[in-house]
């Protein structure tokens, strides 16, 4: 590659002022763009090593804020003023509609059912007898395997390991707790000290991948719907007849008959969620706090579950099993996220169950506000009068 069209990098002082400069000035002479909104930020650069590399400025978006929500959860407890990223006209007042509405029906209840983190290498043998022999050989030594992953972190726990065969190879899927962190890295590094010794012990011959792919990392799969990635988290509400009515314009009986028939499209689709719209609020709430964006595919999964009750009222639960978010690490410490982080008291250690809880119960609202919108024929005027409908 000719210097003149090569990223202009400082090993010694990369993340400055100085050197995001030179980058943006790069890309005016390469592409004739002035960059001037790029390059006006208020976060230091040398805050940055370990978020970004070739650092040039800040993409800008807008925020605003959904609420207050009423959550009864084990860590979230209280009203909750929820920040949204986003450039979706709508959303945020489609957010706020629906957590009115479970407001006056007393509120969100949410459970942090389990949480785990995995890797999964996949060991490779000459013969499948020999794969599956192995497998017997970890059940029989998962003690000194969880001890030598854990020499790595502090805060990672191997809890237990989910095994397949498949040919001549030996899948195995190493379930961490991470504590306040996501620790996609933190469960690679522990499984890799364990793999190494895992070479060095075997009496017979192995090699291995550290990532088979049953990990799934940043992909969706149905074995994260049975088995758990990240948080599997539950969010609930009894919503009152009287008040969908008086609030949405929308019976009850009118609701269940669409939620089936959403359910039976979402099912010959396909989809990895039958609800309206999981990953809005997630995608949302994941870029104002700070959280892994490319996680959206993973958490936004679930089931929407609901029963038309006896006396006419109906029930509503959001099941998400693999929601994965952090409190702590990556991008919460940057100074915007740790703002919105800070406006849901969720920043810091011991608070990445209390941000789950909030992030369910978001959904929740989220999606009962977008299904009456539906039914009730609001969904396209709200669009026409907030957003972006302009032909």
């Amino acid at each position: 590659m000719a210097r003149k069209h090569r990223i202009p990098r400082n090993t010694l002082n990369d993340h400055s002022h100085e050197w995001a400069q030179k980058r943006r000035e790069y890309l005016t002479e390469q592409t004739g763009v002035d960059l001037p909104h790029t390059g006006h930020f208020s976060i230091e650069p040398s805050e940055l090593p370990g978020n970004i590399e070739n650092f040039i400025g800040v993409v800008q978006m807008p925020v605003g804020i959904a609420g207050p929500m009423l959550v009864h959860g084990e860590h979230a407890q209280g009203y909750f003023h929820v920040p949204l990223a986003t450039t979706e006209g709508t959303l945020v007042a489609s957010y706020s509609r629906g957590m009115r509405l479970l407001n006056e029906c007393g509120g969100v209840h949410t459970t942090v059912v389990e949480q785990f983190m995995q890797r999964s290498p996949a060991f490779i043998f000459t013969s499948a007898r020999e794969a599956r022999d192995f497998g017997q050989w970890i059940d029989e030594h998962f003690l000194e395997i969880k001890q030598q992953s854990e020499t790595t972190t502090r805060i990672g726990k191997l809890d237990h390991i989910m095994q397949w065969s498949v040919s001549k190879t030996r899948y195995l899927r190493f379930n961490y707790t991470t504590g306040d962190a996501a620790g996609q890295n933190m469960v690679g590094k522990a499984t890799l000290a364990a793999c190494e010794w895992i070479v060095q012990k075997y009496p017979g011959k192995c090699e291995y991948l550290l990532s088979g792919n049953m990990d799934t990392d940043k992909k969706h799969s149905h074995l994260n719907m049975l088995h758990s990635r990240g948080k599997r988290v539950i969010a609930e509400v009894v919503i009152k007849k009287d008040i969908l009515k008086k609030i949405m314009k929308v019976d009850t009986k009118m609701l269940a008959r669409a939620t089936v028939l959403a359910n039976t499209g979402a099912m010959m689709a396909g989809a990895a969620y039958n609800g309206p719209h999981s990953a809005n609020g997630i995608a949302s709430m994941f870029i104002a706090t700070g959280q892994d964006e490319a996680n959206v595919v993973e958490s936004h999964a679930g089931m929407l579950s609901h029963e038309l009750l006896d006396n006419g009222d109906f029930y509503l639960s959001v099941t998400l099993p693999s929601l994965i978010v952090a409190t702590y690490g990556g991008g919460t410490g940057l100074p915007t996220q740790k703002e919105c982080l800070g406006i849901l008291g969720c920043y810091g250690t011991g608070k990445a169950n209390k941000l789950a809880e909030i992030v369910a119960a978001t959904v929740l609202a989220g999606d009962i506000s977008l299904a009456c919108a539906v039914i009730g024929g609001h969904w396209v005027s709200s669009h026409d009068k907030l957003g972006r409908n302009r032909d």
